[in-house]
């Protein structure tokens, strides 16, 4: 940990909309990696991020959610995200939301706290460490947010280079979106296949029988696609390699536990 960080950090852990509604075990490997890195994790009552709503220019609403977002996590030493969508929302466009000074800086500290789960773990926690095996190979998909709007790039491949036994196969193109995009893969679904079927080709010719990613969002419209067009690929979110559990059921497949 840096010279700033809390002996023990508090971390409010923001399990997402998706993630809750969809795939709760990704929120469980967050809080693991939390804990396993030295953290006291809780999870706050929380409501969306309001990325929906931002996207869709009603602003009033994406205004009121995150106040109820900022006052929910404001206890906490750090908020902590397992999605760069959610995360670029929370930590870039919250302070543009407020045009009154108090709320603008109180938007601009809870953003000052607010980070993705691995851009935390490598950049403020320094995680050098990561118990986990898995024997196999994963390609890498940058989503669009993490990459572009947080620059996280780095962060999880050096965590993933700590899995024993992973090897990384990065694909073409890797850091193209992939179709998904939240609502923009329901307002123009054909343009939306078009990139999927780059992106899942993509990862085919890597030969890896595995993909991996930060957002869920990205990692559930891959899924579909390659269960579709027949791919043997499984998709996992990057939470749940890093968190030791690479061999349960992946996105798609049933969950028998």
């Amino acid at each position: 940990m840096n010279s700033q960080t809390p002996a023990r950090p508090r971390v409010g852990l923001f399990v997402t909309c998706l993630v809750d509604l969809m795939r709760p075990k990704i929120g469980f490997a967050a809080a693991k990696l939390l804990e396993d890195a030295g953290c006291t994790v809780e999870v706050p009552s929380q409501t969306c991020c309001g990325q929906p709503a931002f996207n869709a220019g009603d602003r009033a609403t994406a205004r009121d959610l995150a106040r109820q977002v900022i006052e929910a996590f404001e206890p906490y030493d750090y908020v902590v995200v397992p999605s760069g969508s959610c995360a670029g929302m929370m930590k870039t466009h919250y302070v543009e939301l407020f045009d009154d000074p108090e709320e603008q800086a109180r938007a601009g500290r809870f953003s000052a706290r607010t980070f993705e789960l691995t851009s935390f773990l490598v950049d403020v926690l320094k995680v050098e460490r990561i118990n986990a095996i898995y024997e196999g190979t994963v390609t890498y998909h940058d989503g669009c947010a993490g990459l572009r709007e947080l620059g996280i790039k780095d962060q999880p491949r050096k965590l993933l280079g700590h899995v024993v036994g992973l090897t990384l196969a990065e694909m073409a193109d890797t850091e193209a979106c992939c179709g998904f995009g939240g609502a923009f893969s329901v307002k123009y679904p054909e343009i939306s296949a078009a990139i999927a079927d780059r992106k899942t080709a993509n990862i085919g010719a890597t030969g890896a029988p595995m993909v991996v990613a930060g957002d869920l969002g990205c990692l559930m419209h891959i899924a579909g696609r390659m269960q579709r067009e027949g791919r043997p690929v499984q998709a996992r979110h990057v939470a749940e390699m890093l968190a030791g559990m690479g061999h349960e059921p992946a996105i798609g497949e049933p969950d028998r536990s």
